[in-house]
C-alpha cells in the first residue's frame, strides 16, 4: 500500500500511523480482467481507488455499443460520482481492463473516515477539481478537435496508454469505431 501513501503525500501530510487508520476504512480487492464491479442499474454502493491495474467506465448506447466515459489506472479514482453521492442507480459499468487491486470505499465509511481524518476532506477536495478540471478539457477537445486530431493530441498526451489498452477501448473511448481508428494509424504511420 506503499502506492496509495505516496500518492497521499502529494496531497496531504500524514504520519505512518495516521495512514494506517486511514487505511483501515478500506477495503482491498483484488480482480480479474473484465470483471464487472458495478452494472448499469446497481445501486453505485462504492469508489474505487486503482492500487495495481486499470478500471474503465462505460454504458451501452440504444444501438448496443459499448461507449467508455473514463478510464482509471494507478492512482486515479473511479466511480459514477452522481449516483454514488445519492446512493441511487447507476447508468454506467465499472470493468477492470486488467487484473487489479483496488481499494474500496463506501459512502458510509467515507463518512466516519472525513471524521475521524478531517485532513482528507482536502484531499477528497483535490482530488475531485482535478477530475473536474480533466472532464472540462475532454469535452473542450471533443467539441473543438477533428477527430484524427483528437486521436494525436490523446496519442501524444498519454503514449504509454497508447500502448497499454486495446485500442477497442481507445476507440470506444475517443467516440471512435475500432476501423476507424485503424484507418487513423494507418494514415499517420504512412
Amino acid at each position: 500500500m506503499e502506492t496509495f501513501k505516496a500518492h497521499l503525500d502529494k496531497f496531504i501530510t500524514i504520519n505512518d500511523e495516521e495512514f494506517a487508520s486511514v487505511l483501515s476504512f478500506f477495503k482491498v480487492v483484488e480482480v480479474k480482467k473484465k470483471h464487472i464491479l458495478m452494472n448499469d442499474g446497481e445501486i453505485c454502493h462504492s469508489m474505487y481507488f486503482v492500487v495495481k491495474g486499470c478500471l474503465r467506465k462505460f454504458f451501452v448506447n440504444e444501438k448496443g455499443v459499448e461507449r467508455t466515459t473514463e478510464f482509471a489506472i494507478e492512482n486515479w479514482w473511479m466511480t459514477d460520482t452522481f449516483a454514488y453521492e445519492r446512493q441511487i442507480k447507476s447508468n454506467f459499468c465499472i470493468q477492470s481492463v486488467e487484473k487489479s487491486v483496488i481499494l474500496e470505499i463506501n459512502l458510509q465509511t467515507q463518512e466516519e473516515l472525513l471524521k475521524k481524518h478531517p485532513v482528507m476532506e482536502r484531499y477528497f477536495r483535490m482530488i475531485y477539481q482535478r477530475a473536474y478540471a480533466a472532464s472540462e478539457r475532454r469535452i473542450r477537445y471533443l467539441y473543438e478537435l477533428s477527430r484524427e486530431e483528437l486521436y494525436v493530441h490523446f496519442s501524444t498526451l498519454y503514449p504509454w496508454f497508447i500502448q497499454r489498452i486495446p485500442q477497442y477501448l481507445i476507440a470506444s473511448f475517443l467516440g471512435f469505431t475500432p476501423e476507424y481508428l485503424s484507418e487513423i494509424r494507418a494514415k499517420l504511420r504512412s
